[in-house]
């Protein structure tokens, strides 16, 4: 895939990974629709690039926001040929607590925010790659997702988040498999520790002791490195239908 000129669109945009996506390839060229929650910060970075990053308020869940959102990229850019699923939240409940069992409103809305909402942008955004023009390779488009490396060792707290971002590996190989006929890759990427808003809730003496179990290098990873592994996944044609964990060797204790 070509970055210049590339359309892009970006769940979870506004910050985080997310943010760091849209600010490396809008740097290299690429037109840019942040969908976010957050209207305030999602505006103010999409101001800094003038017109080829545009924003839109975007509930991942919600089919109507979504196709609202991939409408408005649409008539701002004309195409979509990169989606990029960074939109997600994670918690720490055990499921039987001090306080009884875990409470399934918060297990779904997880579930729903990490694995429904990443496959319902997926399934509409691929609606519109299917439109391209296909490249020297016959691609059309790339989907790039988000896991964790909580999907092969979630710690204790961690059961909906874990087989919430279990789900987003589950389902990469077969979209892969489906959308091959259309000429869009599948790929994702399953961080470890990153210098992203939810770390920011974490105690400081915490997540010195978490970067103690970093085997190298021994620190937590940066929102630009996450953005550097996507350009290389859109660059590289044959990276598709793969899980690629990017955590410095990381390997979870229980707790």
């Amino acid at each position: 895939m070509e970055i210049k000129g590339c359309v892009a669109v970006v769940t979870g945009g506004a910050s985080g990974l997310g943010e760091a996506c849209v600010r490396d390839l809008a740097r290299l060229g690429a037109k840019i629709c942040i969908m976010d929650i957050n209207a305030e910060r999602g505006e103010k970075i999409a101001a800094e690039f003038g017109g080829s990053v545009i924003f839109c308020r975007t509930d991942v869940i919600d089919e109507k926001s979504v196709q609202a959102a991939l409408s408005k990229t649409m008539e701002a850019f004309g195409a979509i040929h990169v989606d990029i699923n960074c939109a997600g939240s994670g918690d720490a409940i055990k499921v039987l607590g001090k306080n009884g069992p875990y409470p399934m409103d918060r297990f779904n809305f997880i579930v729903q925010l990490n694995l429904i909402g990443t496959f319902n942008v997926i399934r509409l955004s691929a609606e519109k790659m299917v439109l391209n023009t296909p490249n020297a390779d016959g691609e059309k488009g790339v989907v790039i997702n988000t896991s964790s490396g909580a999907a092969f060792e979630g710690q204790i707290g961690q059961a909906a988040y874990s087989a919430s971002k279990a789900g987003v590996v589950g389902m990469t190989l077969p979209i892969a498999r489906e959308f091959a006929d259309y000429g869009i890759r599948v790929v994702t990427i399953a961080p470890g520790l990153f210098l992203t808003p939810l770390a920011d809730a974490v105690p400081k003496k915490a997540l010195e002791a978490l970067e103690g179990s970093i085997p190298f290098p021994k620190r937590f990873g940066k929102p630009p490195e996450f953005a550097l592994l996507v350009r290389q996944i859109l660059e590289n044609p044959m990276l598709n239908g793969e899980t690629i964990r990017l955590d410095g060797a990381l390997r979870m204790a229980a707790r």
